[in-house]
């Protein structure tokens, strides 16, 4: 653990430390561009971030190497190689669309070509373990589709979900810590050594996420871009097929009381199907949501829109930063919760926690319906906006008339919807991003 935990803090380290030159050579470079209709940032921000993630992915793998217990994940597997080469692609295609916008399609193409790249060097599907029927061998062509279409579909799951600041990098932190305390269960719990890569992965993922945030967090002061959004996918991807596709449940077996038992017990976040949706169920739930969505009005399934989880929760009344604080509850929800039924699949206590857990959290949903008041006694010690209409409304048109001016006051000029710093003006139209150099035209 405390080897897990040094390769941790270098990655945070490594990470926090880049993201701050990375930010200006992303300026100097033009990795600005300007706020499209679907983006609620309000400044033009750039991105680039993935290149300090990366950096961060090479020290921790590179420190791990080094280390006298994780040297052996290097010497006895080839996945930490294969995960290096895999990341490196999908790194590179990134900054390319950070800077020039690539097409989508040629995005799924080098996605695809990733996960290829990583089949080749041994990070792969062998088999599935199938509650009912125990293990399944999948030949090779099949380990490969399904290795592929999990490093497709959880790399576009991360980058459609990354619309707020500080959201992406967060549930896939979170993600990473429950992944984490699983893999190390199996690890160290059972003394299955197939399972220390996975577990590395998930530690080095955890390090370029907390590195990163504090950079990300609201207000964004860089955005990491496809270059780190398809990066943390990739890396948190290959963390599932290193656990499911390596571990064979047989070895569990002898712990678990034989290996439908042990299947069994597996179950939550071991099949690879599944995995995705209990470990980033949040982001996958938008994906789907985003496909169909666009599929029926006619659009391409690629096409850019504001109907994502995080856009209805801003149309909903809620803040930037809670929107994301309620995207990181429900992510650590499932997630965690998934990982303790798994650890005790028949304690009523794990589901009795988490019924109570998913109340409280639709009641923060709904927060925006309902609006605080405080008792009449505590109204002079509150906002206005905590305070009874009625009572507001008398305390606002005193504080009008002692602040109204002897003289006469100025006519009040009509403010058009859009104009930049008029407070409200934003809530209602456009904005203007940039200011208007044009000079007035004479009226005839």
């Amino acid at each position: 653990m405390r080897e897990y935990l040094l390769t941790l803090c270098v990655t945070v380290a490594v990470t926090y430390l880049l993201t701050g030159p990375v930010r200006k050579f992303a300026i100097a470079v033009g990795a600005m561009p300007e706020i499209r209709a679907r983006d609620v940032h309000r400044e033009p921000t750039p991105r680039l971030g993935g290149i300090a993630m990366f950096g961060g992915l090479c020290a921790g793998l590179l420190v791990a190497d080094h280390l006298q217990n994780l040297n052996g994940v290097f010497e006895l597997s080839n996945e930490p190689r294969a995960l290096l080469s895999g990341a490196a692609l999908i790194w590179l295609i990134g900054v390319l669309d950070d800077k020039f916008e690539l097409d989508a399609l040629v995005k799924l193409g080098a996605q695809m070509i990733a996960a290829g790249v990583m089949v080749m060097q041994g990070l792969t599907i062998l088999w599935i373990p199938v509650p009912g029927l125990g293990t399944v061998a999948l030949t090779q062509w099949q380990g490969t589709l399904l290795t592929v279409a999990l490093v497709v579909i959880t790399v576009n799951a991360v980058n459609f979900v990354d619309g707020l600041d500080g959201l992406a990098a967060g549930m896939v932190c979170i993600a990473a810590a429950a992944f984490f305390l699983y893999t190390y269960r199996i690890w160290f719990g059972y003394g299955i050594e197939a399972a220390a890569p996975a577990t590395l992965f998930a530690a080095i993922l955890m390090g370029m996420c907390l590195g990163f945030l504090p950079h990300n967090m609201h207000p964004a002061r860089i955005f990491m871009g496809d270059s780190g959004s398809m990066l943390i996918g990739l890396v948190l991807a290959a963390s599932a097929i290193s656990i499911t596709g390596q571990v064979d449940p047989d070895t569990m077996a002898l712990f678990a009381g034989g290996e439908r038992n042990a299947t069994h017990a597996m179950f939550p976040v071991f099949i690879p199907l599944i995995l995705p949706l209990t470990i980033i169920a949040i982001p996958m739930a938008d994906l789907v949501l985003a496909i169909v969505r666009r599929t029926w009005k006619g659009q391409s399934p690629f096409a850019a829109d504001r109907g994502h989880l995080h856009h209805r929760l801003l149309e909903l009344g809620h803040s930037h930063s809670r929107a994301v604080l309620i995207m990181y509850f429900w992510s650590g929800l499932i997630a965690f919760g998934a990982v303790a039924y798994s650890v005790h699949s028949a304690s009523m206590w794990i589901v009795l926690a988490l019924a109570i857990l998913s109340a409280v959290g639709l009641i923060l949903l709904l927060l925006p319906r309902f609006t605080p008041r405080a008792p009449r006694w505590a109204e002079g010690l509150v906002p206005p906006r905590y305070r009874h209409a009625a009572r507001a409304a008398e305390a606002a048109a005193e504080a009008a008339a002692q602040e109204a001016p002897a003289t006469e006051p100025e006519p009040l000029r009509p403010v058009v919807a859009g104009v930049s710093g008029v407070n409200g003006a934003t809530a209602v139209g456009p904005r203007s991003r940039f200011p208007d150099r044009r000079k007035a035209e004479s009226n005839r």
